[in-house]
């Protein structure tokens, strides 16, 4: 477990950051930007949690502690000095949102168009969260042409950005109340 009695420490003052591995690197390294843009899906999704209830807030509450599991994961590289053994994003983890899709997903009208971001306000959130959860794969994805990058956990953010788009759908009223796109409407 973490112990964390301070809260600042003053190490970062100069524009650094340490791993979890204990290197140090610069804030605005691809790594730090990878496993920041994970925390603020984070946070966007406990903002949906206000307004999410029952099962979806439950998958949502499950999902924000795998979000941590991934910033650990993404925190201390696998090829660094103490980086075997580490807290890794596995396949359970996937299998569990895949699960979770189909089982939302099979209560939802099929699409005949795209749907705009908004509807109920937990839908509005979930959409801004898989916004920023896009935006950390694409990160993550350029973090793995460099550095090493655990499959599954790339995996993981693939499929919690559908996860989340499943659950907005569920939560505008089980589909009814998504706005869909209608191509040249304003013309």
């Amino acid at each position: 477990m973490v112990t964390l009695n301070r809260i600042y420490t003053k190490t970062g003052d100069k524009g650094e950051t340490a791993l979890g591995d204990g290197t140090r690197r610069p804030k605005s390294d691809l790594r730090v930007a990878a496993y920041g843009t994970v925390d603020e899906t984070n946070a966007v999704i406990g903002v949906a949690r206000l307004h999410a209830q029952h099962e979806l807030d439950a998958m949502l509450g499950r999902i924000q502690n795998d979000l941590f599991d991934l910033g650990a994961d993404l925190a201390t590289p696998e090829d660094g000095r103490r980086g075997e053994g580490r807290l890794r994003i596995v396949d359970a983890q996937v299998d569990r949102l895949e699960r979770e899709i189909d089982l939302m997903n099979a209560a939802l009208k099929p699409l005949d168009s795209f749907v705009l971001p908004g509807g109920m306000p937990a839908a509005a959130y979930l959409h801004v969260s898989r916004t920023v959860a896009r935006r950390a794969e694409r990160l993550m994805v350029e973090l793995a042409h460099v550095e090493t990058v655990g499959p599954a956990a790339i995996r993981y953010i693939n499929r919690l950005s559908d996860h989340l788009f499943v659950a907005a759908r569920l939560a505008n009223d089980g589909g009814k109340k998504d706005v869909l796109w209608v191509p040249g409407a304003n013309r």
